[in-house]
């Protein structure tokens, strides 16, 4: 999805004239999810002539590279690397998406603001630091607002395909609401096996991982009914704008775009607006332009602190009968 969206992205930016002139090259390596073999090609991309980094998809890459795109003073803007410390220690690394704690803790601000529940259940994928962190600070929130948890149950890379005896707990617990801080992938295999075992009317709340959790249950779409996340992006749209990536993108890639590719194709014009402000690709003199400007784009009005973490609105989506319905957040 992000080498889509950022593809996507280069190839508008080229048509119209590319960024001062100039054609934007871009450049993959397979990270294959583990942090040497990141390392390994962020070498490769350097040898090639990197000036600009989208980082890494997974923040664990994304810390192991950290280090090397400040020494070469090259700007790293990251469009999913969303571990709180994933661009820790270098002042010209940032992300387009939310940080994992963010969105935890917002989860719980909008459970309250909303006066869904007093009493939630949460199951989170225990070996993943965005499923550990967006635990982390949700529980450390509802402690803050008085919400109480009832249930918690775990899961591994190495246990995800069988959920019974999380479902269970979960179900005898009698929590209206079960925070699911997780990958739409482990999402559809959890609720599928959930199906027809909650209450009527039990809330299944996520954040962004759970883009695109409507294409995973394909066969049956019913059963992403009363999934509600929390994300900067979502297809249903009707601005402008993203209507326009939206069919764009469905018509180069056969598909709908969920919010990686959406958060790389913002990655790409936020790197246009920061080259066209800084007049150079120093490292240094991006992220000093990027702090200073706001960019509109299709997930959202975003500006950037110096701390690389990005300012937008997050929207919440409810799913039910294979649609997603915008509420207010």
């Amino acid at each position: 999805s992000e080498k889509n969206g950022a593809e996507l992205a280069v190839k508008e930016i080229n048509e119209a004239g590319g960024i001062a002139g100039k054609q934007i090259e871009l450049s993959y390596q397979d990270s294959q999810g583990e942090s040497e073999s990141a390392v390994n090609a962020y070498g490769k991309l350097m040898d090639w002539g990197m000036e600009v980094s989208l980082g890494c998809v997974l923040s664990g890459e994304n810390a192991s590279v950290v280090a090397a795109a400040r020494d070469d003073d090259v700007l790293l803007l990251t469009p999913s690397g969303s571990a709180d410390k994933c661009i820790d220690g270098n002042d010209k690394a940032f992300r387009v998406c939310f940080y994992d704690s963010y969105q935890g803790a917002a989860a719980a601000q909008y459970i309250k603001d909303n006066n869904m529940v007093d009493t939630v259940g949460i199951l989170y994928q225990s070996d993943n630091d965005y499923s550990v962190g967006l635990y982390n600070a949700f529980v450390a929130k509802c402690g803050e607002l008085g919400i109480t948890i009832a249930e918690t149950q775990t899961f591994t890379s190495s246990t995800n395909t069988d959920f019974s005896t999380q479902v269970n707990a979960l179900v005898s617990s009698g929590v209206k609401l079960v925070f699911i801080p997780f990958y739409a992938e482990e999402a559809s295999t959890f609720l599928t096996q959930a199906r027809g075992k909650f209450a009527d009317g039990v809330y299944f709340f996520g954040a962004d991982g759970l883009d695109g959790i409507l294409g995973k249950v394909a066969q049956d779409p019913t059963i992403a009914n009363n999934v509600l996340m929390l994300t900067p992006f979502s297809a249903d749209n009707p601005a402008e704008n993203v209507q326009s990536f939206v069919k764009k993108y469905q018509e180069a890639y056969g598909a709908t775009p969920d919010q990686f590719a959406a958060d790389a194709y913002d990655a790409i014009y936020a790197i246009k607006a920061a080259v066209e402000k800084a007049g150079s690709t120093s490292g240094a003199a991006l992220a000093s332009a990027l702090t200073s400007l706001t960019v509109e784009d299709v997930t959202g009005t975003m500006t950037w602190g110096s701390d690389g973490n990005t300012n937008k609105p997050a929207s919440a989506i409810l799913y039910y009968d294979g649609g997603g319905t915008p509420l207010d957040s």
